[in-house]
């Protein structure tokens, strides 16, 4: 039977319509990838990451801080918490850092505007003395992430689930007691670490020590590298020698620490693989970097 010929224009105009409807929901999913990139990582914050953006002073996220008085600190030293103001992405994991031996929650504090600028609550640290030995450091790190997580204002901004710890010389030594005894946490940062325990099997927590190649308080070759060497061969670690540095270069502003310490926290708290990309392969030797080793491609 032959078609009206208005009849076989408006069957046309609807498959051109719907068509162009498909072709709408083909481009529309092609422009949301990075959303549904998110959506199949909830914990995903921040845009996609640039060599630039992790090597930035600051990152994506508005940041604010609060002071948390010694008085009302329990286990550690009070502090000071840096946070981003949105609460658009919802929550955000969350780091504690302590100091090292003698020294302040200032000689670490560069480190929380920096980490929360780019999607983190951070708390930097002052410790019950400044001569606590790394076992008590890394017990008023995890304090200080109880603190955090139950009783600070900004409680409601953290997930509980996704927490690391960083710290300097004894601190970076309190950072792996802390990690073998709460195996929970999600990353650790030891920074020129000391301490006398030279052996860490029971740690389950992905962890990047940072050592110096001048360090003449805790050698890389009776400190940083052992520690690393003695750590499981099948976790996610990864050891950074720093180049032209010293013990005490993890207390000024620096964008080796800085662009690694996002990458490794971003890759295992946030399980955000977008950031696999800086750490592996591993890094190359340079003007800042001494040397590394890891294990690449991780598997947490």
């Amino acid at each position: 039977m032959q078609q009206h010929p208005h009849t076989s224009r408006r069957r046309t105009g609807r498959l051109a319509g719907l068509t162009a409807a498909l072709a709408a929901v083909v481009g529309l999913s092609t422009l949301t990838g990075p959303g549904a990139h998110a959506a199949d990582n909830p914990y995903e914050r921040g845009p996609a990451p640039t060599e630039s953006s992790i090597e930035a002073l600051r990152g994506p996220y508005a940041v604010s801080d609060i002071s948390v008085s010694r008085l009302s600190a329990t286990g550690f030293g009070g502090g000071t918490i840096y946070y981003p103001t949105t609460t658009a992405d919802g929550t955000f994991g969350a780091i504690a850092i302590s100091p090292g031996f003698t020294a302040l929650e200032s000689s670490i504090s560069w480190l929380g505007p920096r980490l929360a600028s780019q999607g983190f609550v951070v708390f930097t640290i002052d410790t019950l003395t400044t001569v606590d030995q790394p076992d008590s450091r890394g017990d008023q790190l995890l304090a200080a992430l109880d603190y955090l997580t139950q009783r600070s204002s900004v409680r409601g901004r953290v997930d509980s689930s996704r927490l690391g710890v960083m710290g300097h010389s004894m601190g970076g030594g309190g950072s792996l007691e802390a990690a073998k005894d709460r195996p929970s946490l999600q990353a650790a940062i030891p920074l020129t670490p000391w301490n006398l325990d030279k052996t860490w099997p029971e740690v389950r927590t992905p962890t990047l020590i940072f050592g110096a190649d001048g360090d003449t308080i805790a050698p890389v070759s009776s400190h940083a590298e052992p520690f690393y060497g003695n750590l499981p061969s099948s976790l996610d670690r990864a050891y950074l020698e720093l180049n032209n540095a010293t013990h005490f270069t993890p207390n000024s502003s620096n964008t080796t620490i800085a662009k690694y310490s996002i990458s490794w926290l971003k890759r295992f708290i946030d399980n955000d693989t977008r950031y696999e990309q800086f750490l592996c392969p591993l890094p190359r030797p340079s003007l800042t970097i001494e040397e590394s080793r890891g294990n690449c491609p991780h598997t947490s």
